[in-house]
């Protein structure tokens, strides 16, 4: 139902991106999506770029008065950093990134594929989730993302609410719940950084307020994990997702693993228990939507590993680009905007309509059968 599309580079003019096929009659909070831009540039291990730039969006088109209007909302970002002309061309390409297999893909300098590939024009899909969470909202689903493990600090995996996330991260350079571990978190980052390397570590992204039945098992492309494993393996130096318990799911009994059915007048069918992270046979089950995700340390380092000069054949170490030592924190954001997009997608597929009123009816609609 939903379709985005992002374009620009790292250091062009702007980023900007199209957001097609959402409904009519949402409030565009401004502010708030300008607040989870400026999560994205927050956090502990972050490079020189996020004091140059003060992502503010400007609506390009799809809004009046600050209310949708079913036609294409159009995102523009402006960087104040745009001097991509002036940037030096590489010929070093860097363990981990695009740079190699990009340049020889499309036969481009590296210069070309480093500004489309970096974690820059992430900003934009910030924006448009950003908006999805706008819509979520009024459906009554709440969404929140953070930092479980950064090097090899983590915290025990817990059963925390949307609610606890929120009010445990507040403060917090990594988006840490746990201030014991966020102080470790922050030795790693400086140990990383004197030593002119980088960490990579792992998010959570957890919804509440789902209701039974978004997505479906009858196709794969359907499937609602299938789909949103794709969004969140999309996102710059992601490696693994998981759902639920993830791949703890492999060492333990069946019985241990899934979760048993209840009936009540009050709730309706839920769980008591939620090792399935919300999904079931590629459908939301009632239950929080939890999915858990890997971020592989950055390639860019100051200390750079062996490489070749694509220009004289010859070996080389990699070059530099001003980079982050760390961007777990920032990729929970992201994280999170992508969730929303997708479960946006998901409701309005469900729901249908072509405004907001005409959404809320019939999911008014529909929950009145599924709890009945």
């Amino acid at each position: 139902m939903l379709n985005y599309i992002t374009a620009g580079e790292s250091h062009g003019r702007y980023l900007t991106a199209i957001l097609e096929g959402f409904p009519s009659g949402l409030p565009l909070d401004l502010d708030f999506i300008n607040v989870e831009l400026r999560r994205r540039q927050s956090g502990y291990g972050r490079g020189d770029r996020q004091k140059i730039e003060a992502d503010c969006v400007e609506i390009t088109g799809g809004m009046i008065r600050k209310v949708t209007t079913g036609a294409p909302l159009g995102f523009l970002l402006t960087n104040k950093d745009c001097t991509i002309d002036q940037m030096p061309e590489l010929h070093c390409p860097r363990p981990g990134h695009a740079d190699l297999a990009g340049a020889l893909k499309y036969d481009q300098g590296i210069r070309a594929i480093l500004e489309r590939s970096s974690a820059r024009e992430t900003a934009t899909r910030v924006a448009v989730g950003a908006v999805c969470k706008l819509f979520l909202k009024k459906c009554g689903v709440e969404i929140a993302g953070h930092v479980l493990q950064i090097g090899q600090a983590r915290i025990p995996v817990g059963a925390l609410t949307v609610k606890d996330i929120r009010q445990g991260v507040k403060g917090s350079p990594v988006n840490c719940v746990c201030r014991k571990t966020e102080a470790v978190m922050i030795r790693m980052i400086d140990r990383a950084r004197k030593n002119g390397d980088s960490l990579g570590g792992k998010y959570e992204i957890r919804a509440v307020g789902l209701p039974i039945g978004l997505g479906s098992y009858v196709h794969y492309a359907r499937k609602l994990d299938a789909r949103l494993a794709m969004l969140l393996m999309g996102q710059q130096s992601v490696k693994a997702v998981e759902v639920g318990d993830g791949v703890a799911l492999a060492g333990v009994l069946g019985s241990e693993a899934h979760d048993a059915i209840f009936h009540s007048m009050a709730r309706g069918y839920h769980h008591k228990t939620n090792h399935a992270g919300g999904l079931e046979g590629g459908m939301t089950n009632g239950e929080d939507l939890i999915v858990r995700v890997t971020m592989k340390p950055i390639s860019t380092l100051a200390k750079p590993l062996a490489s070749v000069n694509m220009k004289t054949r010859k070996s080389a170490k990699a070059d530099f680009e001003r980079s982050d030592v760390c961007a777990v924190p920032a990729g929970s954001v992201i994280g999170e905007a992508l969730v929303a997009y997708g479960l946006a997608d998901a409701f309005l597929e469900k729901f249908g309509g072509d405004s907001i009123a005409e959404v809320r009816r019939n999911y008014e609609g529909y929950l009145k059968r599924v709890r009945a």
